[in-house]
């Protein structure tokens, strides 16, 4: 099956689409820009949501559902929101259709057209905030810790699968403060929360850090975020979380009461993650061969495979199979026994080996015989003979041993792919020979911003948060510099 599937070396970007769709995660729909996640890829998507769900509500958040349609006035209502996400909306104009009068199919009833238009949701800010403006009066009401999971409409013209499409699903948190003290520290929260997501689940390390003022979530006085560079030396933004400031209370009208009696603007956040994190898991630990799953996010976490010769030997592996299946179950791991009659064994384990299960099982007539077992690891292609009485306590410290593995792999690429640039050759040879995550220095202002993209595509990815003031001077202008950013090409 991995002959179907270009090579990273030959072509990485077209290695990407061949695993999404061999691995039957997701295709092109009739919707031009639009996909559609195949069961296997939104069974991913599940356990990203059921992680992240659980977090978010471990830090106090609840979930809510708003409206997908949002008043286009309510656009107007935050300047720099609006110019930020004028140009990607898909908008409503009219509400009916009705059959063409010349014989020609349907067509849109002129006389339908609402009298303001709606927008399909690019992001939920401004509906949300109408909304808050009915549920906050006094301090009382405050902290607002809501969650929404949702599908969000972005009009893109150049799409790939995951990374960027017309609609994608998301998660999006809106907040509600009495003071700005606190909305700080709860974007600076959820930055860590999908910081150990990302390391601990996705098995992809991250940096943290600050965006600059051009790349700043629109109406955001700061946005913190994770980056995580591919294999191919290429960046992804895995996670935002923007401190809003009053912004939206303000544009929305929404006040509060405070404790000295006071009338005050509420404080706000946003901070979401999307289905582009399947891309950036596909990215990061995925070989010629296909998928590599961390073994907390995959959905079968161990296949049992029989090897049998007639109906015989089926019926006595299965009966051994299926007690193991039963005994791993009990210990929370999730298990398939794939007895299909239709397929070999060699072709369910390219299958498996394609769609990224972190452990194999194959068990034949000889192995019930010896109380044995073969036990395939997906990340090492390593292959051991266990006994079946020690299967239980080996699988779980095996699974622990992926993950691991998994991640230190790819901690080794970041650094490895981490480079400091003190001149603007070095910065190039960098960019066009090596790729990574390159700290330099800038002169802070958004036109060398602009003209560093202009010149080489690489962006500001971060300041991050653990930088040290350093003076140097910046390599596009030459011009003081007190610190060095991350710049890298990127998704």
């Amino acid at each position: 099956m991995s002959d179907q599937i270009t090579s990273r070396s030959e072509n990485y970007s077209q290695w990407y689409q061949d695993l999404v769709v061999k691995a039957d995660l997701a295709e092109n729909s009739a919707v031009r820009g639009c996909m559609v996640i195949k069961p296997n890829g939104y069974a991913i998507w599940e356990k990203m949501q059921q992680h992240l769900d659980k977090m978010f509500k471990d830090t106090g958040h609840v979930n809510a559902y708003f409206p997908l349609f949002i008043p286009k006035s309510f656009f107007s209502k935050e300047a720099s929101h609006v110019e930020g996400f004028a140009k990607e909306c898909a908008v409503v104009t009219h509400y009916r259709l009705k059959n063409d009068p010349n014989g020609k199919g349907i067509i849109v009833d002129e006389d339908a057209k609402l009298e303001e238009e709606l927008i399909v949701r690019p992001t939920s800010e401004t509906i949300i905030w109408n909304t808050y403006r009915g549920w906050v009066q006094s301090y009382r009401d405050l902290p607002i810790l809501v969650n929404q999971w949702a599908n969000v409409v972005r009009w893109e013209m150049r799409t790939r699968l995951f990374l960027r499409t017309t609609e994608f699903l998301w998660q999006e948190g809106h907040t509600a403060h009495a003071t700005s003290q606190e909305a700080i520290e709860e974007a600076q929260k959820m930055l860590e929360v999908y910081t150990t997501f990302s390391e601990d689940i996705l098995a992809i390390p991250v940096l943290k850090g600050t965006k600059t003022a051009n790349e700043r979530f629109a109406g955001a006085l700061d946005t913190y975020c994770i980056e995580a560079l591919m294999q191919d030396g290429k960046a992804l933004q895995a996670g935002t979380s923007h401190f809003l400031g009053q912004n939206f209370a303000k544009a929305f009208d929404v006040k509060f009461t405070s404790k000295e009696g006071k009338q005050e603007f509420v404080w706000a956040t946003s901070w979401g993650v999307s289905t582009r994190l399947m891309g950036a898991l596909i990215m990061s630990h995925s070989d010629d061969d296909g998928l590599v799953l961390p073994p907390r996010l995959a959905p079968i976490q161990v296949v049992i495979v029989p090897i049998y010769k007639n109906e015989e030997q089926l019926n006595l592996v299965s009966e051994q199979a299926l007690k193991i299946k039963k005994a791993l179950e009990a210990k929370g791991v999730s298990v398939k026994f794939d007895s299909r009659d239709t397929h070999k064994p060699g072709w369910k384990f390219a299958e498996y080996e394609l769609k990224g299960v972190p452990i194999r099982i194959a068990i034949g007539p000889r192995d019930v015989e010896n109380g044995t077992v073969e036990v395939a690891r997906r990340d090492t292609k390593e292959k051991n003979i266990y006994q079946i009485i020690d299967l239980e306590i080996k699988i779980e410290h095996i699974l622990n041993q992926i993950q691991d593995n998994i991640f230190k792999k790819a901690q080794a690429r970041l650094e490895a792919s981490t480079y400091h640039a003190d001149s603007w050759e070095e910065f190039i040879d960098i960019l066009d020979n090596k790729g990574g995550f390159i700290y330099a220095h800038w002169d802070g202002t958004t036109e060398t911003e602009l003209k560093i993209k202009e010149e080489t595509k690489a962006t500001i990815r971060c300041i991050p948060l653990d930088n040290k003031l350093e003076e140097g001077k910046c390599i596009f202008t030459g011009n003081p510099s007190i610190q060095r950013v991350v710049f890298a090409r990127a998704y």
